[in-house]
């Protein structure tokens, strides 16, 4: 990591849900960043330079998110919080179409109105421009230089944060005073979380709740979805006569956090071809049908309230097309 930057003074907005902000110029949001791009270990990727200047209501503090690098649980951020409507459209990240939930430092935003901004900050020695911040977004890895790997905040929430164990009980009391959570809503959850792990660990280990695949081959489906289709989300039934022991189909999980969608109609977002896989840093083609649902995200209901609302992928085989007819009456 490069030398911090010598910076505008940090903010510290104690922002809640429903707060709305602002997102600083890009000057004064270069003036934060060290070397290699971060501000404490968060990078500030070149798909955030299109909402710069804009007005934002916040969705969730960030105060902690799901380890997708290392799989260690959950991991502590500070001064840091999710934005509506703001995600990464991949375009410096080779199309990567996973569609990110983007994380904000609160350095980068302000309270107050557009016209207030100034774009006179200046920018450090060590920050990056904008064009080396488009270069910083591909790293040579030390066993393959020339395959290179991919970076960006999925890849570094590690460097970003620090370990949260889940018998740590302040971080429930932060869910509940910063407004992520209502204190019922927290209770059930926590309950919730300690059944799933003794599930997990004493009665079914490895699966998830209340879903039991049995399958040694998974079978495939064939819907030709294409984005804006209508679909339907199968019974709990028919989707665990399509999953292995381990609850995957070709290799994909049907996680937990898909139980609350079983039954329910969605419109398809998009296909999903290719995504980074955050562990590695690598492009992965997607061989398999994979799609992603519309409204339907992730709300760590067995995940210890994360917020960072992740979009899950859907198998074909999973749904069922819903065909919209006209009916006339007469």
């Amino acid at each position: 990591m490069g030398a911090p930057a010598q910076a505008m003074r940090r903010p510290v907005l104690g922002l809640r849900p429903g707060d709305v902000v602002v997102v600083r110029s890009e000057a004064e949001i270069l003036a934060t960043l060290d070397a290699d791009g971060r501000l404490d270990g968060l990078p500030w990727m070149p798909e955030m330079s299109q909402f710069t200047g804009r007005t934002f209501r916040v969705s969730k503090r960030a105060d902690k998110t799901c380890d997708t690098v290392n799989l260690t649980g959950l991991r502590r951020l500070r001064d840091t919080v999710h934005l509506e409507a703001t995600r990464c459209d991949g375009s410096a990240h080779g199309g990567c179409q996973a569609d990110c939930l983007l994380f904000w430092n609160e350095a980068w935003l302000t309270s107050g109105d557009a016209a207030e901004l100034t774009t006179s900050a200046t920018v450090s020695d060590v920050a990056p421009t904008p064009s080396e911040l488009i270069q910083l977004t591909r790293r040579p890895r030390a066993d393959a230089p020339d395959a290179g790997r991919w970076f960006c905040q999925a890849t570094e929430i590690p460097a970003a944060s620090s370990p949260l164990p889940w018998w740590e009980p302040v971080q429930y009391v932060r869910d509940v005073r910063s407004g992520n959570v209502g204190g019922l809503e927290a209770i059930v959850g926590i309950g919730r979380y300690l059944f799933v792990k003794f599930q997990q660990r004493v009665l079914w280990r490895g699966t998830v709740p209340f879903v039991h695949g049995h399958l040694a081959r998974t079978p495939k489906g064939d819907l030709g979805l294409k984005p804006g289709d209508r679909v339907r989300v199968k019974t709990r039934d028919e989707i665990e006569a399509t999953l292995d022991r381990n609850n995957r189909n070709r290799g994909l999980p049907f996680d937990s956090e898909m139980l609350q969608y079983i039954g329910r109609e969605f419109i398809v977002r998009r296909r999903v071809e290719r995504i980074i896989e955050e562990p590695t840093g690598q492009m992965r083609e997607l061989a398999n049908d994979c799609v992603m649902l519309e409204d339907a995200t992730c709300l760590a209901r067995y995940h210890r309230f994360c917020p960072r609302q992740t979009y899950p992928y859907w198998r074909e085989v999973w749904l069922t097309r819903v065909l919209e007819t006209a009916v006339n009456e007469g």
